[in-house]
């Protein structure tokens, strides 16, 4: 009997595991307009693809969580290319977070002092679920929550090492942990 629990357990995980690799996040559709930009820091492209979002207007500012305190607006602007001027304006840099939770209350304390509805998330489509699911926990329902991944190539590892960080996620916060 233990060992039919045992071996169904772990069918359900590997199950789980083929599901989650199927169904990464997608990119947002371009109708999709917000009050504000939110992009995680920690993968390629994530930057790149909010500040382009910003510069085609769907979102009014730009939140860069998890930055660095060394980087400034002046190294952003570099990476990105510029222009100055709407990064000057309209991206802000919160070197608060040090895991995707705390980019969450971050972003939280964000959208609170600048009187935002709704934000587009944007991290990597391997990311997107766990992302999704700790800024639902931190905000509820309060704010409108479009997500915005960032197509990636992953690996197997990190496919796995990703699933088993949202499994464990949901395993915290379920025991209360």
């Amino acid at each position: 009997m233990i060992l039919r629990a045992g071996a169904m357990v772990v069918l359900l995980y590997l199950l789980g595991f083929i599901l989650f690799t199927f169904t990464l996040g997608k990119p947002a559709k371009d109708a999709a307009r917000t009050d504000a930009i939110v992009v995680l820091t920690g993968g390629p492209g994530r930057i790149e693809h909010a500040f382009a979002s910003l510069r085609a207007r769907e979102g009014k500012r730009l939140l860069v969580s998890g930055t660095d305190p060394a980087v400034t607006k002046k190294d952003l602007t570099r990476r990105l290319g510029g222009p100055a001027s709407l990064v000057n304006c309209c991206v802000d840099l919160g070197s608060e977070s040090f895991d995707t939770r705390s980019n969450a209350e971050e972003a939280s304390r964000w959208l609170a002092k600048h009187r935002y509805r709704s934000f587009r998330l944007v991290t990597s489509d391997w990311h997107m679920r766990r992302a999704r699911y700790d800024f639902r926990g931190v905000l509820g329902d309060k704010y409108e929550l479009v997500p915005d991944a960032v197509r990636t190539e992953p690996n197997f590892m990190t496919l796995f090492g990703e699933y088993n960080k949202y499994v464990l996620r949901r395993f915290a916060v379920l025991f209360d942990i």
